[in-house]
């Protein structure tokens, strides 16, 4: 035999079981940064905290930069430390970063909390609150770029949500004053402020509220960035039962053209433990917002799809808190879910999470089940589906807890049993059948969905891409949907 052409044979025998390989079998890879920061907590690393201390984030891309701003919320905060040691701190913490991976921190928006909105929340709740400015949200109109805020009084309704604008993403800023602000009493609360333009129209609309009366909707004057009507709080759009047990805040509403939809994003329950995000769509910016199975959202029922909950794969201590999302997207229509996440066990530390985000065939958004790493996306056959999965089924708390002005009392951090989503291990084996803790079989339609059937039921459309097993380090396999309860379903490949 030809010595040469064996030599080819050979090596290219060896390439080509390779490359199946790569497909079919994770690839190492290092997650880009560590999720426990205590190291760098202090006051004088505040340069190196790009994917740390995010609380309540608003992301936008303007130009090649996606622009993050965040609820001034700092693990181990010590301004004394901060003055002695000249960090320039101030009021919303700015990230910027060019890939959605790797942030930069670039300071803070504001040096002081506005003078009027101190005032106000003050005057009207005993000299109490007005400490910090809460959950901005950023837009550009025209040639300015409009920062809104809330500066309120923790557990009460004395709120104020302003706006500053802008030549630039990076400020300075100039404040413009009251957009909606309220006091003990109203029916609803004035925090956590987002806006939407009518894509037909040109309609503003602000969305905001909390557990105080749920959410509600206002027009703006898009030329003034304030309410159309003078001191008009809008309408509702969404609420819960019992507001100050089953807690409701931080909307974010996005237009998707595909399906001349608005999704209105919104976080249940509280943020240090079991927040977890749900989501409704309406044919307007103003609602009706409905849901999964086309309830109102003003109707006092828990309502679905519910796209994240505390969780846990294996090999990791778990994440708690993955509420209060924002929602962005590229130039090229690929859209992303941000959001805080607190590392388990004890729920302190602030990571940001950033998700891809995919539609299901009728409309519906769902995220993948790992933070996105800039995974390249390769074609996947049904080969490399087979093989050993772990599968997350997202279900809602249970556990009653004692809260306070919606969010748990001090102590109550920790999750309890059972309140954390837990994966399972299956295999799904080359011959359709599935093994493991689940059995049932599976099917794989390349380019178009994943279903898989335990027992009765059925889960179908569930998207396949590859992205980052954070943790694990290496890059996987990932699926994302939702089943018939509404509820997300996640998995991964393992090895």
């Amino acid at each position: 035999m030809n010595y040469k052409l064996t030599k080819l044979f050979v090596c290219g025998l060896l390439l080509s079981m390779a490359t199946a390989g790569a497909q079919s079998l994770p690839a190492a890879k290092p997650n880009p940064w560590k999720d426990d920061y205590r190291d760098i907590s202090g006051m004088e690393f505040y340069k190196s905290w790009g994917t740390y201390n995010v609380h309540d984030p608003s992301c936008k891309k303007f130009g090649d930069t996606y622009y993050m701003y965040s609820t001034d919320a700092i693990f181990r905060e010590n301004r004394k430390v901060a003055a002695e040691k000249n960090v320039p701190i101030g009021y919303i913490q700015v990230r910027t970063s060019k890939d959605l991976v790797h942030w930069n921190f670039e300071g803070w928006a504001f040096p002081e909390i506005p003078a009027e909105a101190r005032q106000w929340v003050l005057d009207h709740a005993n000299g109490q609150g007005a400490t910090n400015i809460w959950a901005p949200f950023i837009l550009k109109y025209k040639d300015k770029y409009r920062l809104y805020y809330c500066v309120s009084a923790f557990g009460r309704q004395t709120s104020y949500i302003g706006f500053a604008e802008s030549n630039s993403p990076l400020g300075p800023w100039e404040q413009k004053g009251c957009v909606v602000k309220t006091n003990v009493g109203d029916p609803m609360n004035a925090i956590d402020p987002s806006v939407v333009t009518n894509s037909v129209n040109g309609e503003m609309w602000m969305h905001y509220g909390s557990y105080f009366g749920g959410l509600y909707a206002v027009q703006l004057n898009p030329e003034t960035g304030k309410t159309l009507k003078t001191d008009d709080f809008g309408h509702s759009i969404a609420r819960r039962a019992n507001m100050k047990k089953d807690n409701i805040e931080a909307p974010d509403i996005i237009y998707n053209p595909q399906f001349k939809k608005y999704y209105l994003f919104m976080s249940y329950d509280p943020l240090m433990t079991t927040y977890n995000v749900r989501v409704g769509r309406a044919d307007k910016p103003e609602g009706p917002f409905l849901d999964f199975f086309g309830k109102d959202l003003r109707d006092t029922i828990n309502h679905f799809p519910i796209l994240t909950h505390p969780y846990k794969f294996e090999n990791h201590p778990g994440w708690a808190g993955v509420g209060h999302c924002t929602v962005s997207q590229d130039e090229k229509g690929n859209f992303y879910m941000a959001n805080q996440a607190r590392l388990s066990p004890d729920n302190h530390l602030m990571d940001l999470h950033v998700r891809e985000m995919k539609w299901t065939p009728d409309g519906w958004p769902v995220v993948s089940p790992e933070r996105y790493a800039g995974t390249k996306q390769t074609a996947i056959t049904h080969k490399a589906i087979s093989g050993n999965w772990e599968i997350i089924r997202v279900y809602e708390s249970k556990h009653e807890r004692k809260l306070e002005a919606g969010q748990i009392l001090w102590g109550e951090n920790l999750l309890q049993p059972g309140e954390a989503d837990l994966s399972v291990k299956v295999n799904l084996q080359a011959n359709g059948t599935i093994s493991g803790k689940l059995t049932g079989k599976w099917s794989y339609l390349p380019a178009k969905s994943l279903t898989i059937t335990v027992g009765k039921e059925t889960l179908s459309n569930l998207i396949v891409f590859t992205g980052q097993d954070w943790e694990n380090q290496t890059e996987t396999l990932l699926f994302t949907g939702l089943d018939s309860k509404g509820r997300s379903v996640w998995g991964k490949k393992v090895k």
